[in-house]
C-alpha cells in the first residue's frame, strides 16, 4: 500500500486518523465546496467530498500510484435544511437556537480513492439536544467559538457533554469521520 493522504484541514478529523493509528499526511484540498441544491442531503454531502477528492487525487496519483486519498465532508440537516458553518457568534448562536430541544441529522460522506479504485460511503447519526437557555448557548459560542463546525458545534466540546441528550448512531461520524467504517475500507484495499 502506498501512503495514505487525508485530503482534509479539520483538525477533529486528523485527530480520529491518529487514534486509529493510521499513517498518513494532510493535504488540504482547496475545492470548490458550492453544490447542486436538488440534490438529497447524502448526495449533496458525497458531491463534496468527491470534490476534495479529486482536487488532492489529481496531483498525488501522479506521482505515487500507490497512493490512497481520503476525503470527507460533514453536513447537518434539520427538517430538510441543511445548515451549515456559521458567519460570526450571532450566526452560530441562531443555528444553535434552531437545533435546541430538537433531534437533527449528521452525515458525513466519504470518498477513498487509489488509482483503480473508488469507494464511497454515506453515515448518518441522529443528533437530539437538551433544550438549553439562551445564556448557555451564548457561554458556548463565546467560550469554545464553533466557526469551522457545520450546525455551529463540536460534540466533543462543552455543548455535547452538557447539551446532547441522545445520539443514535456514530459518534465519530458527528465529529466529522466515521472511522471505523474507513479503517475497514482501507482493509479492503490491502
Amino acid at each position: 500500500m502506498g501512503k495514505i493522504v487525508l485530503a482534509s484541514g479539520s483538525p477533529r478529523r486528523k485527530m480520529l486518523m491518529e487514534w486509529a493509528e493510521i499513517n498518513f499526511e494532510v493535504i488540504v484540498s482547496d475545492a470548490d465546496e458550492s453544490f447542486d441544491k436538488n440534490l438529497s442531503p447524502e448526495k449533496i454531502a458525497l458531491q463534496i467530498a468527491e470534490k476534495k477528492n479529486n482536487v488532492v487525487a489529481a496531483n498525488i496519483l501522479l506521482d505515487d500510484l500507490n497512493a490512497i486519498i481520503i476525503s470527507a465532508d460533514t453536513i447537518v440537516v434539520l427538517d430538510n435544511e441543511i445548515i451549515g458553518k456559521p458567519k460570526d457568534e450571532t450566526d452560530a448562536i441562531s443555528i444553535l437556537m434552531k437545533l435546541n430541544g430538537k433531534t437533527h441529522r449528521v452525515i458525513t460522506a466519504v470518498v477513498v480513492k487509489t488509482k483503480d479504485n473508488c469507494i464511497s460511503f454515506t453515515d448518518e447519526t441522529l443528533v437530539s439536544f437538551n433544550e438549553l437557555n439562551e445564556q448557555q448557548l451564548e457561554h458556548y459560542v463565546f467560550h469554545y467559538k464553533p466557526f469551522d463546525k457545520a450546525g455551529a458545534y463540536a460534540i466533543q466540546e462543552w455543548i455535547g457533554v452538557v447539551g446532547i441528550k441522545k445520539i443514535e448512531g456514530d459518534f465519530y461520524n458527528v465529529m466529522g469521520l466515521p472511522i471505523s467504517r474507513v479503517v475497514q475500507v482501507l482493509k479492503s484495499l490491502i
